[in-house]
């Protein structure tokens, strides 16, 4: 009997805690340099993991992030976060000799990644949006610091 009653009170802790959030899972859309796909699932009441696929110069990159939300404002719904993370991408140097690389060769980099941004979670729908600065800087492959990461993403939540 004390098992069962210690079982129950130890599930309801994690149900509360795990809608604490507005929301535990969101999928949906990013546009801004890098435009993709976004998928942010909560851990706890603060902390999410976000994963992006983002196409650009067309090549893609794969992003995992680790992410800390705050509540933004004194308002409802509105939080502020930041992160840290890393990636993985391919680029065909055709399309990026403009601005680096070179024509003829495809490259592979990794790297680490930083986000700072806002997002809104609306209570009449469910859908919420962000706006955010992802800065990245290369390791491996064509190495080097790139600021121009910010983008506005689209979630469907559940």
């Amino acid at each position: 009997m004390k098992k069962t009653i210690s079982t129950t009170l130890i599930a309801l802790c994690f149900v509360t805690i795990s809608v604490a959030q507005d929301y535990n899972t969101g999928i949906g859309f990013r546009g801004g340099p890098f435009t993709g796909l976004t998928v942010k699932h909560f851990v706890s009441e603060k902390t999410a993991f976000e994963f992006l696929l983002a196409s650009r110069w067309r090549g893609f990159e794969i992003t995992g992030l680790y992410e800390i939300h705050n509540r933004a404002f004194d308002a409802d719904r509105l939080k502020w976060y930041y992160g840290f993370g890393a990636h993985a991408g391919f680029y065909d140097g055709d399309y990026t000799h403009d601005r680096w690389g070179e024509r003829g060769t495809t490259y592979t980099v990794l790297g680490l990644d930083g986000i700072l941004g806002l997002e809104y979670s609306f209570d009449e729908i469910p859908f919420n949006v962000s706006l955010d600065w992802k800065p990245t800087f290369n390791f491996y492959g064509y190495s080097g610091f790139w600021g121009d990461g910010g983008a506005l993403s689209i979630r469907y939540i559940f």
